[in-house]
């Protein structure tokens, strides 16, 4: 790719997410933040004043985004003229976020987001991209029904699924039928701290809205295939999930059991996930983990306090694979909810897509 650093903006700046992706693109050798945007009462202000007293990471505020002043997010015409592309991380109705890229996208200014506005529009990836790196192919089709040459949408999806989906998916050829998997999920995926949600403190609550059918029909589309300019899901296999939030700061940790048409060895599944080798390991992507899959044989493991930051957060932590009396197997599995779940997975879909070409400085 080109020595030149893309200049990167960053919608929904203030929030959690928005905080990660600032945090991670300070010393990203492709892409440098040289723009924050948020919300109308956040803009003219200086970013680390805007985010004193909610800024949510251990490390602080990056010393150059911090002297940044925060543009409104809205003001599309303005902030389009001013970046190469932009990470999208914005707290807003669907509707609003659904336009708002597209508004952006129409003024040739490409989006890769956070949010779940277009997860199910047809034309646009969803990409984890170790997984479905070939669905990028639909971005031709959606920059003509949008009328555009270089502007795009495409999105992550859910934090929820992607401990467990990247752990199935090298064993797909076995066909995957029936999933059965409950996620704990981190207070984190909610935009929260303990100091901001002291209720949460030793407690667990069964139900976070849209979360289990977002991790029964997300996967669906991951898995699915590009087809005459559009993304048809794929049929199998059937999910079912529960979804839970526990009193942990990061990390999501997923229980799935599996039953598959081959049956294969428990040998055969720890050799495919050892050697699991995708697409971004192999142009050694600047985010991409080595290895993206880690089993652990240790039954205590993984542990989300542990583990979490496994490959600076982008790895996939498994363990405890073992029969099971209904499936055919059951394991464990963790990932970084704001890292690999949410930021990070992005940055990295970026760099995909800087790699293949369709992201590009002005």
């Amino acid at each position: 790719m080109s020595q030149k650093r893309f200049r990167v903006g960053v919608l929904g700046a203030t929030g959690m997410v928005g905080q990660r992706f600032v945090s991670l693109l300070e010393n990203h050798p492709w892409y440098q933040a040289t723009l924050v945007a948020a919300s109308a009462n956040s803009a003219g202000q200086r970013y680390r004043d805007a985010v004193k007293g909610r800024w949510s990471l251990a490390r602080p505020v990056p010393e150059r985004a911090g002297e940044l002043v925060v543009q409104n997010a809205s003001d599309v015409a303005r902030i389009a003229e001013q970046v190469d592309f932009l990470f999208c991380a914005v707290d807003m109705s669907k509707e609003e976020t659904a336009k708002l890229e597209e508004d952006y996208a129409r003024r040739e200014t490409p989006v890769v987001s956070n949010n779940s506005a277009h997860r199910w529009t047809p034309d646009v990836p969803m990409m984890v991209p170790e997984i479905n790196p070939e669905h990028a192919a639909v971005i031709e089709a959606q920059r003509r029904r949008l009328g555009t040459k270089r502007g795009f949408v495409a999105v992550k999806p859910n934090c929820s699924l992607q401990s467990y989906v990247p752990a199935i998916h090298p064993l797909r050829k076995f066909g995957p039928k029936r999933i059965a998997v409950a996620t704990y999920q981190a207070i984190s995926g909610a935009g929260k701290t303990f100091e901001a949600w002291p209720e949460m403190v030793d407690n667990v609550i069964p139900f976070i809205k849209g979360e289990e059918e977002k991790s029964e029909k997300e996967p669906m589309k991951i898995w699915g295939a590009v087809r005459d300019g559009k993304i048809v899901n794929a049929a199998e296999p059937v999910i079912s999930a529960q979804c839970i939030r526990v009193p942990v700061s990061d990390g999501h940790m997923a229980a799935v059991f599996v039953q598959f048409e081959r049956k294969p060895a428990r040998e055969e599944i720890l050799e495919l996930w050892r050697t699991f080798e995708a697409k971004p390991q192999a142009l050694s992507l600047p985010s991409a983990p080595k290895p993206f899959l880690s089993y652990f044989e240790d039954d205590a493991r993984p542990q989300t306090k542990v583990d979490r930051d496994l490959g600076n957060g982008m790895a996939v932590a498994i363990g405890r694979l073992r029969p099971d009396a209904l499936f055919d197997y059951r394991f464990v599995a963790l990932s970084h909810n704001t890292v690999r779940g949410a930021a990070g997975g992005a940055v990295l879909t970026a760099e995909l897509l800087t790699q293949d070409g369709y992201l590009a400085p002005r």
